[in-house]
Formats: structure tokens, sequence, C-alpha cells
């Protein structure tokens, strides 16, 4: 579906991108470098990654020794991590390799500085084409983001079903990949064919850098469907807790649906009930939410269980991504380089002040329902919906499947991953 706006093209992953800051970091206090001849199993075998997990029980031990400040068993856990590790290894190796850098910002207050590095070297790498690659092999080979968009699509069609006049306010860093298929979907509708109005919020300077050919590639694609369009873009935000109902360009004739697909989770936490007001306040038809099933805030006073959950939520996506992917698969290094500076934020940034970057506290389905129920009320999804997240997964190998939920949170749907809760979908309703 998302192939009509986004045709792959061969792209290059910058050799500039290893994180190897921490490790220069390393060697200056004469700590030898990693050989990277460490004795786990090769990623080559194709096995699944974890099964000696000696990574997570020095990760879990380095933790609790920053947590105690116990520097000499600090600086003795750090060197053997850095031993071992490799960005390029099997899936325990990945996972020292890009939470080494993490702890090590953490144990040495260099947190912020190091997110800066890390967010500046992949923006000045960022390029459409780069990202267009990524996103569409992504999508081939597992259902991580295309759930999302198609429980979403579902829901936002039958609940804008008969109006004339749409309006879409997709607050997401999707790139647009979502809504060829909703473009389809009203060009083939049996009434008169709606006009739509799409709203785009971006924050991510990465997004904002090719924003101006998605355009160009979504108002191709509306008139070649034969669907009336307009396309417009909110940037200029440092965060979307900067986000009002007049920057949105809302209009009384307009049907409203607010589409978040990972966008919740980049707002400061003390600010997701004002946010979450300020879209009920535009009236909308539906409100779908999308988010990844972890719990980065509960936890966010307490290092060690905020690691432990870390952790846990990265080995699975770490897990996924072995086994969807070509060892030698440049994407897959790609996606797992993207999780370094959400470790770093997490991780070792949350005691500055005044820090560049979205937040990244990720709260799970039962926490955003909490929320969400303040001032909205659950939708169901139909069972057309899903039908059609059962039909996507059947895309996909074996291993993943849907969960619904019950009772009071009848407006979510879980993605699994070998029977692991991995994303959550909802749909929401003033």
């Amino acid at each position: 579906m998302e192939r009509t706006l986004f045709t792959p093209k061969e792209a290059r992953y910058p050799n500039n991108q290893s994180n190897g800051h921490y490790q220069l970091e390393m060697q200056s206090t004469n700590q030898p470098q990693s050989s990277h001849t460490s004795t786990s199993r090769s990623s080559d075998s194709g096995e699944p990654c974890g099964d000696g997990k000696w990574a997570s029980k020095l990760l879990r031990e380095c933790a609790r020794a920053i947590s105690e400040k116990d520097s000499t068993k600090i600086h003795h856990l750090l060197w053997m991590l850095n031993e071992l590790a490799s960005p390029y290894g099997d899936c325990d190796q990945k996972l020292a390799s890009y939470f080494l850098q993490a702890l090590f910002c953490k144990a040495t207050e260099s947190g912020q500085r190091c997110f800066k590095t890390l967010t500046s070297v992949a923006e000045k790498s960022h390029s459409f084409d780069s990202a267009r690659k990524l996103i569409l092999k992504f999508q081939e080979v597992s259902p991580w983001t295309t759930f999302g968009h198609v429980a979403s699509n579902g829901a936002i069609l039958e609940s804008l079903e008969g109006e004339s006049k749409l309006h879409i306010i997709d607050i997401s860093d999707t790139l647009c990949t979502q809504w060829p298929t909703l473009l389809e979907a009203l060009a083939t509708r049996n009434d008169e064919t709606p006009h739509l109005k799409l709203t785009v919020v971006v924050t991510a300077s990465i997004v904002r850098s090719v924003m101006k050919e998605i355009s160009q590639r979504m108002e191709k694609f509306a008139r070649l469907m034969g669907v009336p369009f307009e396309f417009n873009v909110v940037s200029g935000l440092k965060s979307l807790g900067e986000l009002t109902k007049e920057a949105l360009g809302v209009q009384e004739d307009e049907a409203i649906a607010v589409n978040c697909i990972g966008a919740l989770r980049k707002i400061e936490v003390e600010e997701r009930g004002d946010v979450v007001r300020m879209l009920s306040s535009l009236q909308p038809r539906v409100v779908t939410v999308v988010e990844e099933e972890a719990d980065f805030s509960s936890s966010k006073t307490d290092f060690v269980k905020c690691f432990e959950e870390c952790l846990r939520f990265y080995t699975l996506y770490f897990e996924m991504l072995e086994e969807s992917f070509i060892p030698t698969s440049n994407e897959r290094l790609m996606l797992e380089r993207e999780c370094s500076r959400s470790m770093v934020r997490v991780l070792a940034c949350e005691d500055e002040k005044g820090h560049d970057g979205d937040c990244e506290r990720r709260e799970r389905g039962s926490q955003w329902s909490e929320r969400l129920k303040e001032v909205f009320s659950p939708v169901g999804f139909s069972d057309d919906c899903v039908d059609d997240v059962k039909a996507l997964l059947k895309r996909y190998r074996t291993g993943w499947s849907h969960v619904l939920t019950q009772g009071d949170d009848s407006s979510g749907i879980y993605l699994t991953w070998k029977d692991e809760a991995v994303v959550w979908a909802s749909a929401w309703k003033p």
C-alpha cells in the first residue's frame, strides 16, 4: 500500500554513525578498545538472540553499581562490556554495545552532550531516500508500524463515513506512509469523494527536513486518486506541549480526526494531560492513539527499575529485528542505531534541566487508557477493522498475533510478538 507513494531506492548507511563516542572516551582512560572477538554466538548463525543472556546479566550488574555509586565496580563492568560489545555482532553484543553507551553516559554525567551528538549526526546523514527505504523495508518484514496504520485507518474511515469535508490532524513521525491506503479507500467510496485536509504536526528536525518532498508526493498521489486534497504542515514547535488549537487551522464545517502514532510519549509526562484536553477541545469525531507497550514513566525516579524495563523492551525489539532481517541488513543496523538515542535520553538525561529533544517516557496501554478516559470515551474496533488487522498479520512470519482488550479497556487492541505485547492501538471520542 505505501509503495505507491514511496518507491524504494538503494541507500547506503554512512559509516560515520558508529557509536564509538563512548569508546573513544573510555580509551582515554587507558582502557583497551574492544577487539570484538568475543566467543559469543555469531549473528550469522540465524539463531534467535538471548539464549546465553550474558549481556543482560552484565548490564544489570552495571546499572546496580551505578545506582550504588560503586566506582570500582562501575569501571570494571564498563571495561568488560566494552571488551565484549559490538554493534555488528550477535544480539547480545548489540544490546551490550548500545546499553553500554547509555550506562557510560549515566556514570559520567555526559548524557546530554552525547544525546546532542547522536542527534546531530543523525540529522546530518538524514535524507528522504534513506528514510523511505528504511520505512519500506521495515514495513515489509514486520508489522510493528503497519499494525497501527491499519487499525487507525479503519477507525478513522468509519468515524468519518458520509462526511464531505474531512480534516485529519496527523501527530506522528511516520512520514505520511499511513495515508496512501486511506486515500485509496476514500477514492473508492460509494458516495461522493470527500475533500481531505491533512495537517501534519512535526517537532523533530529530522522529519521537518523531508516534509517538502513528502508534501509534493502526497499531493501528486491524491490527484492520481481523484481526491480533493489540501496538505498543511505545523512546524517550529520545540515540543508537542506547545501545540494549540489555533495553529491547526480547524474550521467549523470540518469533520475532524486526530491521529497520534508514537507521538504522545514525546510529550513531557507533566504536560500530557493538558495536551489531551487540547485535543478534546477540537471536538474530533475520533482520536486514534498508537504507542509501544513499555513503561519508562512510573519508574523514572528509580534508575535500576527504569533500566530493567528499558532492557526488557529493547531486548524484545532487538530479538524481533534479528528474526525479521538478514544478518547483513543495513536497515536493521539503522533501526538499532535509532534506539541508541532513546536509550541515552531515557537513562542518562533525566536529571538535565532545559534539555533538548523530545521526551521518551513511554507508558503502557493501560496507563494511556486511564489518562485518556479523563476526557474521552473508548471506541471499540469494529469486526471489519479487526479482520483487516488479522489479514495484515498473515502477511508476516509466524509469531505475530493480536489481542483485544476486555471490559473497560474495550478501545484497545495489542500487537503481540511471541505472546509478548509490543504495540497498543486504540480509538477514542469526546
